[in-house]
């Protein structure tokens, strides 16, 4: 079991106790907010589970069958979190219209307001794990786990406040209305969850960040690197797919040129975690010089700019 594994477990344990604290709690007194924050916690759960499963997946090595792999399980997960996610938030809204209408009664307890501080000690402590491993693999199932965590923290917050607003001015106004706002949250953090994952179904290129630091290394390389044209990259999951057609002096042999390629892949895969690199080697079809660094038509014309 890798350390994603054991952080998406880590992450189930703790969200589905919370949630049934809350639900028992909340359904009690009648407090919306606390319900609202329970059906997050159970949602949080259930994506949780679907994460593990996607991780576990695109974690098993390539078959014939599927020969890059099995990354695009975790951009599908990521996509049917973001549409649960939205569902929940909207039932969460027209519930709590449909209370503020029917002027349902709610009586507080003191459990209302300490499950809801419980969780949101909980929700600081799942956030930063999530974080932390998602930084450590570069896993964007993670990071979106995250986020939807990192949205309870508004949530919880806003329920105690609620909490507290409502007990000691008697309007139950108060707790509905950090429910929509709650329901209205969960709604626009899966927007960010969707477009990760549909950018990852559709080869969308990898950060802009990464992909100059990318053409940083390449543009570092001293003679015989000659140039490179042809750059793409895409994402599946949490690997990235690079491919170039890296140019070098035509005065180098096979042996020469393969090597450099090694060199310069190793590079970049210390930079860009878990990456599938591919260069296609050319020859510099550039004329005017002699074959030696001096004479180079790619490397002298920056020589000269530095002086």
């Amino acid at each position: 079991m890798d350390i994603r594994q054991k952080a998406s477990i880590t992450a189930i344990s703790l969200a589905s106790i919370l949630a049934s604290s809350k639900f028992i709690i909340g359904f009690t007194s009648g407090s919306m907010a606390v319900v609202s924050s329970g059906l997050d916690s159970l949602l949080d759960a259930f994506m949780s589970l679907m994460n593990l499963f996607a991780v576990r997946k695109a974690s098993q090595p390539a078959d014939d069958s599927h020969q890059y792999g099995h990354g695009k399980v975790e951009d599908m997960a990521q996509v049917i979190q973001a549409l649960v996610i939205v569902i929940s938030g909207v039932l969460i809204i027209s519930r709590s219209v449909r209370y503020c209408l029917r002027n349902e009664v709610i009586t507080y307890s003191f459990l209302d307001a300490s499950i809801m501080v419980l969780s949101l000690a909980f929700t600081f402590a799942i956030t930063a794990i999530l974080n932390n491993i998602a930084e450590k693999t570069d896993s964007n199932t993670l990071r979106a786990d995250a986020l939807h965590y990192k949205s309870d923290i508004y949530s919880n917050t806003g329920a105690i406040i609620a909490i507290t607003l409502a007990f000691y001015t008697g309007r139950t106004f108060f707790d509905l209305l950090f429910a929509v706002i709650t329901g209205c949250i969960i709604i626009y953090s899966a927007m960010h969850i969707l477009k990760s994952g549909l950018y990852g179904l559709m080869d969308a290129s990898i950060p802009k960040r990464m992909q100059e630091t990318i053409e940083k290394i390449i543009g570092r390389l001293p003679y015989p690197y000659a140039g490179y044209h042809k750059l793409r990259t895409r994402f599946s999951g949490n690997k990235k797919y690079i491919d170039f057609h890296l140019l070098i002096c035509k005065k180098l042999n096979i042996d020469e040129a393969h090597e450099l390629a090694n060199k310069l892949e190793k590079t970049i895969k210390e930079k860009v975690l878990i990456a599938d690199i591919v260069i296609h080697v050319e020859p510099c079809d550039l004329g005017g010089c002699k074959l030696t660094e001096e004479t180079c038509t790619v490397r002298r014309p920056k020589a000269v700019a530095k002086k």
